[in-house]
């Protein structure tokens, strides 16, 4: 329940790690199976047939649609998915023309782009060529109007990437997901329930390990090891991933354990060791290292024992893609911008350069958890070797890194070893916009295959940059970002909205520091998301500092993250963020970068502060 388009890496550096110490290890994608399953011709007949016993009062506009349409959605599913895979590029050429595919709603959004003489809506975004990209973005539109049509008939939950994220997110009592577990299998429940058996009659495990990267996976895994237990009870199953490391830390709700017999906290590699020499019989449970189990009392327990270290990062081994199916993701695309494709579009080697983050000061950002704080890095001839042996598997030489900030000086070694050794990749990933990144450097990434970068910008203000952290400058980020753009990289920043004692005008500020380097040509994409206080930050674990006091819920054992704050300045941020994320969408697309940021707003604000050619000036004075 992350990505179509490309496997979550988890469990391919665990299975990797896991053969490379001689367990017996094989791993499935149950969430692309359940999707490929939902979206084929047996799939959308079962919806149909649930969508006849439903009242005709409760037929919303995506089922109205779907129904009058459906011989066509019949026709046209497994093509579509096939298309979409990659195995029959030349549907493309019958999508284009807009007579193929039944159009629900979703396609009502081209409306936006017909131009005044009635033209073709998309020649804007690809002209007379970009066939096959046009019709894989029409082929999207068809997939979202399908996900509507499930969330509206068969389960208001669904959705491909963040399902039932709200039973799971900071949700301090088990209460909600206890219920949703014990309510009767819905179509989705059903049919994931299928698939598990399936795979585990396939493999014969003795342990299951589900990785939950995301909120909006929680709820399936569940169901997953559920379905494990109800068939044998005695198949061990455990639980980790980026999900339980940030809101499970202080897990003692017992019934988690009716499903999962451990969870294990941060990088998986070490505890699975200890767990599985506990397993068998070689190591007391007080010698396990960050897992939780439930004692013969009822009562939650953490052991964290074990005397041996984390595995080095140099040592954690190849990730491997093997008995993953790689030619059945969906490359799809959403937005109608380069940058912005890449998460959607194109099936990624994701790999890491390093654990955890080299800054790690950041407040807004869980600096205290382990994913962060312990800084681990390769050797540039371990990485690149890591990259070849990947290619030779998969066949594809796509690679992004899934860093949390890249460091400079090993990307610049990864660099030079890649150009030294003539691999040819393309590559893209996240890092800081720090000075370190000047034209030349730029400019050497570039020729080993770099194609795009993504960073934070968070709140365009030196005042709010410093009290973060941040440790760089608007100008700074704009010398930066040019160098990139420059080199031919396209640049991403991740924006944020709402931060303690950010003010109306600051966001009016911001935004316009925004439409600068939009305007400038020093960003291609970006992307606003409001601040979350959570409980592993600077500003949830020092307030004061921030001039917030906390407001926290009550907790019930289960997850805890976010917490509530009460930021005295008192600015309506989510109001502001629709205004934010509308100017961004258009800036996105070169739409508005001549005007007043202030026509964005939905009410009156202040003028911007800032100098009309601020971000010029700050190029010149490189």
């Amino acid at each position: 329940m992350t990505q179509l388009n490309t496997p979550y890496p988890s469990t391919a550096y665990l299975t990797g790690f896991l053969r490379l110490h001689g367990v017996e290890a094989v791993q499935d994608d149950l969430a692309l199976k359940l999707v490929l399953d939902l979206l084929s011709r047996d799939g959308l007949a079962a919806i149909r047939q649930q969508i006849d016993a439903m009242p005709e009062a409760v037929i919303t506009a995506p089922i109205a649609s779907f129904i009058e349409q459906y011989p066509r959605y019949d026709a046209t599913i497994a093509p579509v998915i096939a298309f979409l895979q990659g195995r029959d590029s030349t549907l493309a050429q019958r999508i284009v023309t807009r007579r193929f595919l039944p159009e629900g709603p979703r396609f009502a959004t081209l409306d936006v782009y017909v131009d005044d003489d009635g033209g073709d809506p998309l020649a804007w975004a690809f002209g007379a060529l970009g066939l096959a990209d046009r019709a894989r973005h029409l082929a999207t539109l068809y997939l979202n109007d399908l996900a509507d049509v499930l969330r509206d008939a068969i389960d208001p939950r669904f959705e491909f990437v963040r399902y039932a994220e709200k039973l799971a997110a900071s949700q301090p009592s088990f209460e909600p997901l206890a219920a949703a577990l014990a309510a009767p299998h819905n179509l989705v429940d059903a049919r994931l329930q299928a698939l598990t058996l399936e795979t585990v009659h396939q493999h014969q495990p003795d342990i299951v390990l589900i990785s939950v990267p995301f909120p909006g996976a929680v709820y399936a895994a569940f169901r997953i090891a559920q379905a494990v237990k109800r068939h044998d009870a005695r198949i061990v199953t455990v639980l980790g991933g980026g999900y339980v490391n940030t809101e499970l830390r202080e897990l003692a709700e017992p019934r988690v354990f009716d499903h999962f017999d451990f969870v294990t906290l941060d990088s998986g590699e070490r505890p699975l060791l200890a767990l599985l020499d506990h397993l068998a019989g070689k190591r007391p449970r007080d010698a396990l290292k960050r897992t939780f189990l439930r004692d013969a009392d009822g009562r939650v327990v953490k052991f964290d024992g074990a005397p041996e270290a984390d595995i080095p990062f140099d040592e954690v081994g190849t990730p491997t893609w093997d008995g993953l199916p790689i030619d059945r993701y969906l490359s799809l695309l959403d937005m109608l911008n380069p940058m912005h494709r890449l998460w959607s579009d194109g099936r990624w080697n994701k790999l890491t350069v390093a654990h955890g983050c080299y800054w790690k000061k950041c407040s807004f950002c869980d600096v205290s958890l382990d994913y962060i704080s312990r800084y681990d890095a390769a050797s540039a001839t371990t990485l690149v070797d890591r990259i070849e042996a990947i290619i030779a598997e998969t066949g594809q030489t796509g690679f992004h890194f899934v860093d949390e900030a890249a460091p400079p000086k090993v990307l610049k070694a990864l660099a030079q070893e890649l150009i030294r050794r003539g691999v040819s990749i393309s590559w893209w990933g996240n890092i800081r916009f720090e000075k370190s990144f000047n034209p030349a450097l730029c400019q050497l990434l570039a020729d080993s295959g770099c194609i795009a970068i993504s960073g934070g910008l968070e709140v365009a203000s030196d005042r709010l940059l410093e009290l973060m952290k941040k440790g760089v400058s608007v100008a700074q980020v704009a010398r930066v970002t040019q160098a990139f753009s420059e080199a031919g990289i396209l640049v991403h920043a991740y924006l944020m909205y709402g931060f303690p004692t950010q003010t109306v005008q600051d966001t009016v500020d911001a935004l316009e520091y925004v439409r600068q380097l939009f305007e400038e040509g020093c960003l291609q994409s970006g992307y606003f998301h409001r601040f979350t206080c959570t409980v592993h930050s600077p500003v949830g674990l020092n307030p004061d500092e921030y001039g917030v006091r906390l407001d926290p819920p009550p907790f019930a054992g289960f997850a805890k993250n976010d917490i509530n704050f009460i930021d005295p300045t008192g600015v309506d941020h989510d109001a502001l963020g629709v205004s934010l994320n509308k100017a961004l969408y258009n800036y996105m697309h070169g739409i508005g970068l001549d005007t007043d940021v202030r026509r964005w707003f939905l009410t009156p604000v202040p003028k911007p502060r800032v100098p009309k050619r601020f971000i010029e000036s700050a190029l010149a004075a490189r």
